[in-house]
């Protein structure tokens, strides 16, 4: 299984910068086997039933994009220089991993001051990453990081333009709940309140589980054989409540529907042990492609994903390389507008139609 398997040509132009407005207007290409319509979110209650329980993932987007300064007394008198900071996971002492721009020009003990409210010190450095205590802790931080902080957007919209206050809106479910996140779970970010409200009218029902997005759902696979490639960890739970719910829809016959990667991931790695959905808490590293056997998940609702992602290979594992391929194709044909920012798409597999 190599790499180049899950490459495909995507236009510059095709990639989102913006959501679709209102959220609901994002377009929804819909894929039951290899049947494939088009429409938009707001229609995602025709290809749902009664009973079919969606599964979503409440963890908050943290404005985890810091701009400061450090400063010097030097022979020419005091200095400041600029420090770019991306904050990636908490440590149980408070303190956070980051990573840091100049990382080299930061010394051990060095304070960074990000406004008058928050700054941190450089407690050491590991692995490529700086390890920063701040000056407060608790609401006052989370106050202070709202303020001083902006959103993390992906590498690939950053490239093309900077994060603004819009985005603190929109690069934010309507139901975050637990913070923590350093990415946002985009698949969620079509759903507005009267969806919600609509769909639950309709007989469908809504789990939440939480997993942590980290930095690292951004990073490159460079392995040739990808089985070889070893994923990043991130934390998440299911609460006993969320997987008797999933599981009770199962027992009824119900479709389980994660929506996106993320509450995927973790659901599944809820079952891992067992083959049945449980309780669970923890750092999950599943890697999931071609071969893999689905537990839980009887189909996804997700975003168009990165060629040569550990994500296109978690959806030619659920649908079918081949499968895959020709949604993408048609997506690409269709101008769907793709990434974080971008359409969905709705990934019914054959066993799960019926």
């Amino acid at each position: 299984m190599k790499l180049s398997d899950f490459d495909f040509d995507l236009p510059d132009e095709l990639i989102a910068t913006r959501p679709a407005v209102p959220r609901t207007s994002a377009r929804l290409l819909v894929a039951q086997g290899a049947q494939i319509t088009d429409a938009t979110v707001a229609d995602l209650g025709q290809w749902l039933r009664p009973g079919d329980r969606l599964v979503l993932n409440d963890t908050k987007v943290i404005p985890a994009r810091l701009s400061g300064l450090r400063h010097r007394d030097t022979a020419q008198g005091p200095m400041a220089a600029k420090v770019e900071v991306t904050l990636l996971e908490p440590a149980a002492n408070g303190s956070w991993s980051a990573l840091l721009k100049p990382l080299k020009k930061v010394k051990i003990g060095e304070e960074i001051v990000f406004s008058d409210q928050l700054s941190a010190r450089l407690e050491r450095v590991e692995d490529g990453q700086g390890h920063l205590v701040f000056n407060c802790v608790g609401a006052d931080f989370d106050a202070a990081l709202a303020e001083a902080g902006a959103m993390p957007l992906p590498p690939y919209i950053a490239a093309k333009r900077p994060a603004d206050d819009q985005d603190k809106t929109d690069y934010q479910t309507v139901w975050a709940e637990n913070s923590g996140a350093v990415a946002a779970p985009t698949a969620s970010l079509h759903f507005d309140e009267p969806l919600l409200a609509a769909l639950q009218a309709q007989g469908v029902s809504f789990s939440f589980v939480t997993l942590h997005v980290g930095a690292g759902t951004f990073l490159p696979v460079k392995v040739d054989d990808v089985t070889q490639h070893k994923m990043h960890s991130e934390w998440g739970r299911v609460s006993a409540t969320a997987a008797a719910e999933i599981a009770a829809t199962k027992a009824a016959g119900g479709r389980v529907i994660p929506v996106g990667t993320t509450a995927l991931r973790l659901i599944e790695s809820a079952a891992a042990e067992t083959g049945a959905i449980a309780p669970w808490e923890g750092d999950t590293d599943i890697f999931i492609y071609p071969g893999f056997h689905f537990h839980v998940a009887d189909g996804l609702m997700t975003n168009f994903h990165l060629p040569k992602s550990t994500l296109m290979m978690l959806v030619s594992a659920l649908m079918g390389a081949d499968c895959i391929r020709s949604i993408y194709a048609h997506a690409v044909q269709e101008k769907y507008r793709f990434f974080s920012y971008g359409d969905a798409s709705l990934l019914i597999p054959p066993l799960a139609e019926v």
